[in-house]
């Protein structure tokens, strides 16, 4: 199974663009992909709606660990994560 990314840290290698995506099945359900078609992503939360990307050298959005996304993406080709709902 081919992976969109492979961590190569240590190696001097660029670190990838992440896609951010979420769920309209599930509106708390969010996800990471470093494909800007999101192809990958679990289709039982299909579809997946583009919510914007981070760049290379910029931190996820809500203090997420960018390392611990990558290793996601590394692993099953994307990250999921929720945001809950505050009321």
């Amino acid at each position: 199974m081919t992976r969109p990314f492979s961590s190569n840290r240590g190696r001097g290698s660029a670190r990838p663009t992440l896609y951010v995506f979420r769920s309209e099945k599930n509106a708390e359900l969010n996800a990471f992909a470093t494909s800007p078609t999101g192809s990958g992503l679990p289709e039982k939360f299909a579809p997946w709606i583009g919510t914007g990307s981070v760049a290379p050298h910029a931190a996820p959005p809500f203090g997420l660990s960018r390392e611990a996304i990558e290793s996601g993406i590394a692993e099953r080709g994307f990250q999921l994560w929720r945001r809950t709902k505050h009321t």
